[in-house]
């Protein structure tokens, strides 16, 4: 069965790009790969950029870049959307040399955003490699992409019903949760084939953005600790403290984006084995920390 690989890249429309590359670097600990008057890519490794930032009033999502294995896989995939009554565009040739990719389609979330579908990745050259100014460690990507991204629901159930029906993506387990008295969360959470375990989750909640947060994770718990001292030393909003969930076992904090809404920085994080999965429901986000500072 054709599915998707990996959550490759993001592409983010917002206001203030200066802001953006600041935070992405010497906070967060990429590197920019490029910039002009229109916006700024951004690499984590060897790949030729990661998240794209395009100048755009509307800071918020604009794009998640889906990966397959081959092109086989890839025109087999479009095909069973087709088939499934899905409007699929061929991406223009401008657009895929911007996305530095051989091939690639698209189609619109129910939400308001692009997902893209490629294969044919670029890396960058032999001579340029990534290097971060802040981390100890390194970016966790590979395989398992960029991390993951959870975007808000119009209509829960419909766009649960788009990402498994649809996009095929497997659910992971989910978690439900009364915030505060009257208000419960509900959210699913879904992976790929190559295990990560979710690139994308999202619940149905009243909200001014689409995006609700990205997450990068690193492979030495430092960085998250020191990534926090930062954003505090900076005067970024920490959304929700130091802390750990009880689904994926990432141990991470949200901290606010330039563009309002939010990223998360983690270490940890279960590699899903679908033979010896089990799909639960839990009852709590985190199962200690993260408290919030920003009442929702």
């Amino acid at each position: 069965m054709a599915e998707i690989h990996a959550l490759a890249y993001a592409g983010f429309g917002v206001s203030d790009l200066d802001q953006w590359q600041w935070l992405a670097t010497d906070i967060m600990g990429m590197q920019v790969a490029s910039r002009d008057e229109q916006g700024l890519t951004l690499r984590m490794d060897e790949y030729a950029q990661r998240f794209f930032l395009e100048k755009n009033p509307v800071d918020d999502i604009l794009v998640a870049g889906w990966q397959f294995r081959s092109e086989q896989e890839l025109e087999s995939y479009i095909a069973q959307m087709r088939e499934k009554g899905v409007a699929v565009e061929v991406l223009s040739d401008e657009l895929r040399q911007r996305r530095m990719v051989e091939k690639a389609y698209s189609c619109q979330d129910p939400n308001g955003f692009t997902h893209e579908f490629f294969f044919g990745h670029r890396e960058a050259g032999l001579n340029d490699v990534f290097h971060s100014k802040v981390l100890k460690g390194k970016f966790v990507t590979g395989e398992l992409g960029i991390g993951h991204i959870l975007p808000f629901a119009k209509d829960g159930p419909k766009t649960v019903s788009f990402y498994t029906d649809i996009l095929k993506l497997r659910v992971s387990d989910y978690i439900r949760e009364e915030v505060r008295p009257g208000m419960v969360v509900d959210a699913t959470f879904f992976h790929t084939a190559t295990g990560r375990h979710h690139s994308i989750a999202t619940a149905q909640a009243p909200a001014a953005k689409i995006l609700n947060h990205f997450m990068v994770q690193v492979d030495n718990m430092d960085d998250v600790g020191m990534a926090y001292d930062r954003c505090i030393k900076a005067g970024i909003p920490i959304i929700l403290e130091l802390g750990h969930h009880p689904n994926d076992k990432t141990f991470s904090f949200y901290a606010q984006t330039p563009s309002g809404f939010n990223f998360e920085m983690g270490w940890g994080g279960v590699v899903i084995d679908d033979q010896h999965w089990e799909v639960k429901a839990f009852s709590k986000m985190s199962d200690w920390g993260h408290k919030r500072n920003i009442v929702l």
